[in-house]
């Protein structure tokens, strides 16, 4: 096979050398992280969402994700880390005014700039295209520039207003070094959270034991005698006057036996009559039936 004809090979034909390394094309790649869902590799649409670690998604994706895990889907290693709709938070985007949507180039008779982006910086006007760093705010979820947050200095969001710290910045689709630092504040932040849930649970049954040791420590003195309550008992009688031993009495007489509502003196005949207890209440021989039916055809 091969130089028929008084063809002649070339050396390139005839030795393999080593393969050379495909290179990604930059456009390409820069497209597919600021212009694509990273879980359905579909076109971002409103409303976009981003996680901890700074990528973005539609959010009707991350809740099909969330509702059905077990579907067989590409790029699922890229989502979990997201336990449930708290994991994202709903971004703030500014529009650009220079974004004309797929209609832009429908007839492809003009220069098609790939950079355009469909949003933008509300202070620096950047075009978020990839080639601009960008951050997200976890507390209002509003989208800027990292060269708008390092210029101008503030505690509170330039578009809404809301406070937010030095924590609260995420960047979006950052580098390896960038997405480490992420992955590292993202499980500290979960630590914290799983550690103060524990502690609320443990001061919850702290304050629960607490009001029942009190009842049954409050159960218990009046049942002491005189020679259990040991010091108590010496120092109430060395105090003198009759308020002393009145209060040492109270307790014994009102843990005693129980009187009856009937026996009270202090109770009008009209308040007896409420319970059982009373005589009228009570039925005679003659009144009580000779014998009990268990069906219903005794009427």
């Amino acid at each position: 096979m091969g130089c028929d004809g008084g063809t002649i090979p070339k050396r390139h034909e005839l030795v393999k050398g080593p393969k050379k390394v495909e290179k990604v094309d930059k456009n390409a790649e820069l497209a597919a992280k600021w212009k694509y869902c990273a879980l359905s590799q579909e076109k971002l649409r409103r409303p976009i969402v981003a996680c901890e670690l700074g990528r973005l998604y539609n959010k009707d994706a991350v809740i099909e994700y969330l509702l059905d895990k077990s579907a067989e889907r590409p790029n699922v290693e890229v989502v979990a880390h997201i336990r449930g709709m708290k994991d994202v938070k709903v971004l703030n985007l500014t529009d650009n005014p220079a974004w004309e949507g797929e209609r832009r180039n429908a007839k492809g008779d003009c220069y098609e700039d790939m950079h355009c982006a469909m949003f933008i910086c509300p202070v620096v006007g950047l075009e978020m295209n990839g080639k601009h760093k960008f951050c997200y705010l976890q507390t209002c979820g509003c989208v800027f520039s990292d060269r708008a947050l390092r210029e101008v200095k503030t505690e509170i969001c330039h578009k809404c207003g809301d406070p937010f710290q030095d924590e609260d910045i995420v960047v979006l689709n950052g580098s390896k070094e960038e997405l480490e630092k992420l992955q590292k504040t993202m499980e500290e932040r979960r630590a914290k959270a799983k550690t103060g849930k524990k502690s609320k649970k443990s001061k919850g049954v702290e304050t629960v034991s607490k009001p029942s040791e009190a009842k049954v420590s409050s159960e218990s003195k009046p049942g002491l005698t005189n020679g259990e309550s040991g010091g108590d008992s010496s120092s109430s009688d060395s105090v003198p006057g009759p308020s002393s031993s009145s209060k040492t009495a109270k307790p014994i007489t009102a843990a005693g036996s129980k009187r009856s509502i009937q026996q009270m003196e202090e109770k009008s005949e009209a308040y007896k009559s409420l319970f059982t207890s009373h005589s009228s209440a009570k039925r005679t021989k003659d009144q009580l039936s000779n014998w009990v039916t268990h069906t219903p055809y005794h009427f």
